[in-house]
């Protein structure tokens, strides 16, 4: 081909370089998330509710403490939980990065572990002198029928949910996709860390206000973790770690 017919043929475009949501592009991925997430676990929860024995024979009252049994919210949690990290993977592809490398799930060295582990057994400490102090009876959640699981079966449902699905579904979301957008906005990582803990607190709507305060603080601690290690996984361990040792000191599981 003469240098003339070279001149007049098309340079393939490059592909677009991949680049990071900003800040109001991550929180518009977030709220669509969540969105998936409450969808999903209701309609997860009505569905297996509804094919239970005896269901349309209950009263409105007693068939609304039958749904709020912890079994049931552990099988929405367990099912909601991949659709909404689809969600996730979906934004991630459309900037044209990769899942991993986006939400930071690098494997954690033995001193990153060791060292979060420390700063966990401080602060349950620490929550432990306080409650004490002020004569809290400890119980980790406010609403009571969550600790009727029905058996070791509904048990397992519910410990599945509450220590596997749901550390990794909020973790990926928290500390993988937020914290990733926000840090590398206006905001910095100090700034991502407090707001995202912040945003993390207020999603725990079963607690009271002195329960999100504790849910901030423990918010701080996994963003510093993520932080320092670069690694979603630490927090996801951090946080499975932390709400089995809560399940397993609740109860009586009836």
């Amino acid at each position: 081909m003469s240098n003339f017919e070279n001149a007049g043929a098309r340079t393939p475009a490059s592909a677009p370089p991949p680049r990071t949501w900003d800040f109001w592009e991550t929180a518009f991925v977030i709220l669509i998330a969540y969105g998936v997430f409450t969808l999903a676990g209701r309609w997860a929860m009505t569905i297996i509710i509804a094919a239970q024995d005896g269901v349309a024979r209950m009263s409105p009252a007693q068939l609304r403490d039958f749904a709020a049994q912890g079994r049931w919210y552990g099988a929405g949690l367990t099912i909601a939980s991949p659709l909404t990290i689809g969600v996730l993977w979906i934004a991630i592809r459309k900037v044209r990065r990769g899942f991993a490398e986006y939400l930071a799930l690098n494997w954690p060295s033995t001193a990153e572990v060791m060292r979060a582990f420390a700063i966990f057994a401080g602060i349950l400490l620490v929550e432990s002198v306080i409650k004490w102090c002020v004569g809290d009876d400890g119980s980790a959640l406010d609403d009571q029928r969550m600790y009727v699981v029905s058996g070791a079966g509904g048990l397992l449902i519910f410990l599945i949910g509450t220590c596997i699905a749901g550390p990794v579904m909020e973790e990926f979301l928290i500390r993988g996709f937020l914290y990733r957008g926000w840090s590398q906005s206006f905001l910095g990582p100090i700034g991502a860390i407090v707001l995202t803990a912040a945003v993390w607190a207020m999603t725990h709507t079963q607690y009271d206000v002195y329960g999100k305060l504790e849910i901030f603080g423990i918010g701080l601690a996994l963003g510093y973790c993520r932080w320092r290690s670069n690694s979603t996984w630490l927090t996801v361990m951090m946080h499975s770690a932390l709400n089995t040792y809560i399940c397993f000191v609740a109860g009586p599981y009836v």
